[in-house]
């Protein structure tokens, strides 16, 4: 059996450990653990971003060249809006990677609005290069917008 020892150096003392084989091996399996867990939280959160008039360009538009890209145009005093973005944002986990879901808040974001034809939400579109391949309008069951997706991914 190897010994490791591990050195601690707190102001005004210093503490010297020996650590067995044992030892090392738990604490690289708690280390890789926490890594692993920062990864995957990494990982979701680039599976929802926010998009904006600035830059819905390169996270929208560029993006879906590479990936699909479900934008959820919605508002803060929507309550539809509030009903249906848990559900896409369940979605987007579920479905792992598959698409990333852009939100756009509408009044923070006028032209892209405009642009998009925006007169009613929540509406919801669906790009791939760059272009939008299908759409929505309206809070749908969760089972209905998981075929949706299912059918335009």
């Amino acid at each position: 059996m190897e010994v490791g020892i591990l050195i601690t150096i707190k102001p005004f003392f210093m503490r010297v450990f020996f650590l067995s084989d044992l030892d090392l091996e738990k604490i690289k399996a708690k280390k890789l653990k926490k890594m692993q867990e920062q990864m995957r939280q990494n990982e979701v959160k680039q599976l929802e971003i926010e998009a904006n008039d600035e830059n819905f360009q390169k996270e929208v538009i560029e993006k879906s060249s590479s990936v699909p890209v479900v934008v959820d145009f919605w508002a803060t005093w929507c309550t539809p809006c509030l009903m249906l973005g848990p559900s896409l944002e369940k979605l987007a986990k579920k479905f792992g990677g598959k698409f990333v879901l852009a939100k756009v808040n509408v009044d923070q974001s006028p032209r892209v609005s405009a642009k998009y034809a925006i007169s009613s939400i929540p509406a919801v579109k669906m790009f791939k290069d760059g272009k939008v391949v299908d759409e929505f309008i309206g809070a749908i069951p969760e089972s209905a917008v998981g075929q949706w997706l299912a059918k335009n991914i």
